[in-house]
Formats: C-alpha cells, structure tokens, sequence
C-alpha cells in the first residue's frame, strides 16, 4: 500500500513512493551510478561511518540553520543540484523544483540537460536561479548559453568539469537510454502502467532538451540526442575556465573537484566556490567519496573560496557531517529527485522540511545553536567495524 503523503518520515520514503510512481527507465536513471557503481555506493558508506559528538552539556534552546551561499541568504545551507532530464521524473519538474526551492528559501540549479530551457524556467518562476553549463566543442553555443542565463537573471554560473566523456552507466543501456532512445516493449508498459505520469508528461512544456532548440528539430529525437552527446568535449581544461570567466560576470562555482591539485587551479583560473563532486558516482567508477577528500580541498583552499559538497546525501545529519567538515553548503539531487517523483513540488518542499528538520535534530544533539559553526571535532570515524554489525 502507497504511503499517505501526511505519514511521509524520510527521504527514504518519498524514494519507494517515487519508485512506484516513475516509469522504471526514469527511475533508474536516476538512481543509476556508471560502471559497477562502486562509487555510488562508496558515497554513502562514507557518511555512513562517520560518527557525530553527542554533546548534552550546552544549553541549545536557541538555534539558527540559516546562513548564506555565495552572498545569498538561504534558510539552510542546501542547494538543489542541477539534473539532467529533471522533466521527465515529473511533467514540468525543473519548474516544480525551482518553486519549491524558492519558497523554501533554498538555490535551485538548473541544468543545460533539463528538458526545459532557460527562458521555460525564468518566465514561470517568481525568482533568479543558478545555472550550470557543460562547456561544448562548440565554444559559439557555449557563449551564447552563458548569455542567455545572464539575460535570464541567473545569479550564479555552475561549470561542470567532469564531464569531458560520459561514464558508462550499465542501467541505462539495459533500459534503451542510449542514443537514439530505445522504446521497447518493456519501457512501452512501464509508461502505460504509470497513467498518472504519463498524463502529466502530455501537459509538459518540451519533451526534448530545451537549451538546445532551434539547433536541431526538437521532434527528431535521435538528431536531438546524437548532438547532445557529440557536443562532449575532452579538451576542455584550466584555459578553458578562464574562457568562462571572462565571459560571466556573476558568480562561478566549479564543479566536479575531487583533488587538491585541480582545486588550487580552479581558485586560481578565477572560481568563486567550488564544488566537490563525483558526479553522484555516475562519471569515473573507483573514484574516492566526496566526504572523504573534502577535509583536505578545504585545506588547501577553503580560506580562498566557498567549498559547496554533493554526493549520497539522505538525511539532515549527513548535511551536518559535511558542514563540520568544512563545506558551506551541500547540493542534493536524488534526494529532492524522490520528492519530486512522489508528489511534485510538494514533495520537493517535504524533502527539504525533512532535511532541516533533521539537521535541527542533530544540531541540539551536537550541542551546536548556529549551523555556520560547526566544529570539526563534531565529527569523527565511527569505532565499530561495521555500521551492520548486530548489537
């Protein structure tokens, strides 16, 4: 039996209620990591052995979650993170999640895979929205994205640097997501078997990836998806960053640092925050987890620029554990990717109640009254040799 949306308690249940109420090529897509999702999982047993400080001497009576990102007030420090076909989890999803965000009090990123534009979010939403860009072999397209985001209000630049090939992700050539899009029998009765999405998806905006119309003819599907894919660029490198940087005027956050090194450059080639990432286990398997390389990108440049975080987070204490290590915010993507699934914007909008509330819980039992001063110490390697272990 579906749970009623009043008894929702965790992430983890808006993603079974997504689960049943997403045609299953979207789900896994969403859920999938590349290779044998090594570092999908590595993600999460990370934060999973990371144990907090239980402190009950301090009085936490008062206690703020708010803080800013990038000079931006926010009600908590969580961003959502740009995804790529964010439309077809639910019918107008990039509009859905942006309201959400923006009444919650949040950043939303919209991503250049989204199957609505730029100009479909910004003439339906109250606000500005950050924008990340996938630098293409066509630098002429790539300039004329960054314009169109600044014309559209956006108020920070989101590059992407981990996606010089795509990774292998097995989910998605099992389910006929590849180029051009498969529709088999099975994907064919997973669509009809969700009428609700799909009379949803009849109401949507596009059915293509929108930042790319005009270039191809958004009914040829497969011209449509072989110029996505073919836009990949892997020369893209330091000068390439300093490219963006003269043509952008807002902020620019680099995403996807994994490494010190690559770090050191990005600061130096002009970003303003940087985003630690591994692209959610979905480009490079074997990669480390983000929590565990965090601590030392923030030592060699936390004192220069804004140190944002992704990757495995489900819960308000993994936010937390990520703060006291030294990140400013954390970006979520399945997470809020659940709620979406679930109940639209209104479980975008419980998905982020849960996460601060749970932060909320985790502060007063750390001892911590300001989110902004989280203390390393908050956190340390958990004693036992396996967070399954039987008591």
């Amino acid at each position: 039996m579906s749970l009623p949306f009043a008894r929702v308690a965790s992430i983890e249940d808006l993603r079974s209620l997504a689960r049943r109420r997403v045609p299953a090529p979207f789900f896994d897509y969403l859920e999938s990591g590349s290779f044998q999702e090594l570092t999908l999982r590595r993600n999460r047993l990370a934060l999973d052995r990371l144990a907090l400080r239980q402190r009950v001497m301090v009085d936490v009576s008062s206690r703020t979650l708010a803080s800013d990102m990038l000079g931006e007030s926010v009600t908590m420090p969580v961003a959502l993170a740009p995804v790529g076909l964010c439309g077809a989890v639910r019918a107008n999803g990039e509009i859905l999640s942006c309201r959400a965000a923006q009444l919650f009090g949040v950043p939303f990123c919209l991503s250049t895979n989204a199957l609505l534009s730029i100009e479909d979010v910004a003439e339906s939403v109250a606000g500005p929205f950050w924008f990340q860009l996938y630098l293409v072999r066509d630098r002429g397209f790539s300039a004329e994205l960054i314009d169109r985001a600044r014309k559209a209000g956006c108020t920070a630049l989101v590059l992407t640097m981990d996606l010089h090939v795509e990774g292998t992700r097995y989910a998605d050539v099992h389910n006929g997501l590849g180029i051009p899009p498969s529709l088999t029998a099975r994907n064919l009765w997973s669509i009809v078997s969700h009428p609700r999405w799909a009379l949803g998806m009849v109401r949507s905006k596009r059915w293509s990836f929108g930042n790319y119309a005009g270039r191809v003819d958004p009914a040829h599907i497969r011209e449509m998806a072989e110029l996505v894919k073919g836009q990949l660029d892997p020369s893209f490198d330091a000068r390439s960053l300093e490219w963006v940087r003269k043509l952008w005027p807002g902020k620019l956050i680099v995403k996807g640092i994994l490494d010190a090194e690559d770090a050191r450059i990005a600061v130096d080639s002009g970003a303003d925050a940087l985003l630690v990432s591994n692209h959610g286990g979905r480009q490079l398997d074997s990669a480390p987890s983000t929590v565990s390389v965090l601590p030392g990108i923030v030592e060699a440049v936390g004192s220069r620029v804004e140190i944002f975080v992704d990757g495995g987070i489900r819960s308000g204490l993994d936010v937390l554990k990520f703060l006291a290590l030294g990140a400013r915010g954390c970006f979520i993507g399945r997470a809020y990717l659940y709620g979406l699934g679930a109940f639209g914007q209104k479980g975008v909008t419980k998905a982020l109640e849960i996460l601060r509330d749970e932060l909320d819980v985790a502060m007063a039992l750390t001892g911590t009254t300001d989110v902004r001063a989280l203390a390393s110490e908050t956190v340390f390697p958990a004693a036992e040799a396996s967070i399954d272990s039987p008591e």
